[in-house]
């Protein structure tokens, strides 16, 4: 196993999911244990650190896989945040912190994205915050990610034929839940953040509707004319926060986001979308590393942006596009750009990347759930 490819042994760990509520399945009787042993020419590889690096990705991808795989009727808003208060022993080993930002507090603090979404919800929205910062730290990496732990489309609802599996719409937060445990366990020397914006987009009189306005964390207003183009509402949230407040050198979102992204880039590779060649270089490059691949999206906003696919006569912008047929993909990026909090992550020197994951998340539309995104960032993070 050469170390540039180190991540050759985590496609074992995508082979044995731990979720299952089949009777009598390998998950409800005593556990296996599996062992795997990697050869070089014939000869045991015993490099130490990267064998560590490879468990705790095999272990990261198997959490993030098994979140996804969990059903809302599980894994709500509320239980979410208890698998997150469980990781607290492991996260207390290496000074690192949570906060939580939970329900109205949301609404009063300015978060109009994410109270709007999953106010509907009986099971309130949430922002959580983990956060290393060791002394002294190279650079801030802060990641980002959609956590909508079931999206019926609200009121704007989906048929029965796209609403099922929507389970995986978290699977952008699952990913950087499980990248920020993993990547402080082989050791990282950046200051490090991961932000997941957590809800349930419902269908209640509570719910957000179709001309409603908000207003997002970076202050800009936002006319809904669809109340299924909600990740990206939470998503702005998240990045705005994350610019406002953590000062980032480096900033990555991850999402479920768009289902055009399968005609821009495929069902293997994540659509990438940066104002960076040099970022967008470096994504590339850690998706061949550890088997997580990605392809660039178009970054165009003279093309996808605002003013030509966002126009609202009463708002800053609506939420979803004028032109379906035009780079879905890339505008829903776009959309998140537009809450970044300050000019520089508009040029090359912004070192933002937006990656849409909603089909490589899954073995195939409807399949089980692939750990995707956990190996990328943690490769990224190496790289950086």
């Amino acid at each position: 196993m050469a170390q540039d490819n180190q991540y050759d042994g985590t496609t074992v760990a995508r082979a044995f999911p731990l979720y299952s509520r089949k009777t009598g399945s390998a998950s409800q009787v005593a556990p296996r244990q599996i062992y795997v042993q990697f050869m070089v020419g014939g000869v045991p590889f015993t490099d130490g650190q990267t064998l560590l690096r490879v468990a705790n990705a095999a272990e990261g991808i198997r959490l993030a896989a098994r979140l996804v795989e969990t059903p809302a009727g599980e894994l709500n808003v509320s239980t979410y945040l208890d698998e997150i208060y469980a990781l607290k022993p492991e996260l207390d080993k290496h000074g690192a912190t949570i906060t939580v930002i939970r329900g109205e507090e949301l609404r009063d603090q300015g978060f109009g994205g994410l109270w709007g979404v999953g106010k509907g919800s009986d099971h309130p929205p949430a922002l959580v915050k983990l956060s290393y910062q060791p002394d002294p730290a190279k650079k801030t990496i802060v990641m980002v990610g959609k956590g909508i732990v079931f999206d019926t489309g609200g009121l704007q609802i989906k048929g029965k034929d796209t609403m099922p599996h929507m389970k995986t719409d978290m699977g952008g937060s699952a990913a950087v839940l499980a990248a920020f445990v993993s990547i402080l366990k082989s050791g990282c020397a950046h200051n490090l953040h991961a932000i997941l914006c957590i809800a349930e987009n419902s269908v209640d009189s509570r719910s957000m509707r179709p001309d409603d306005i908000l207003q997002l964390y970076s202050g800009k207003t936002v006319e809904i004319n669809n109340t299924d183009a909600e990740g990206r509402l939470v998503l702005g949230d998240g990045v705005a926060y994350a610019t406002k407040h953590l000062a980032p050198d480096v900033l990555v979102d991850l999402a479920t986001l768009t289902g055009a992204q399968s005609y821009a880039t495929g069902t293997r590779h994540a659509g990438v979308l940066t104002p960076s060649e040099e970022l967008e270089r470096l994504v590339v490059a850690a998706g061949k590393t550890s088997g997580d691949l990605v392809y660039p999206l178009i970054y165009s906003p003279e093309f996808f942006g605002i003013a030509k696919q966002f126009a609202s006569d009463v708002a800053d912008m609506k939420n979803s596009v004028k032109d379906r047929s035009n780079a879905q993909s890339s505008c829903a990026g776009h959309f998140i750009q537009e809450h970044l909090v300050g000019e520089n992550w508009k040029t090359p020197e912004g070192w933002w990347a937006h990656l849409d994951i909603a089909y490589p998340a899954t073995f195939g539309t409807g399949g089980l759930a692939t750990g995707y995104g956990v190996a990328l960032l943690m490769d990224l993070v190496k790289l950086i």
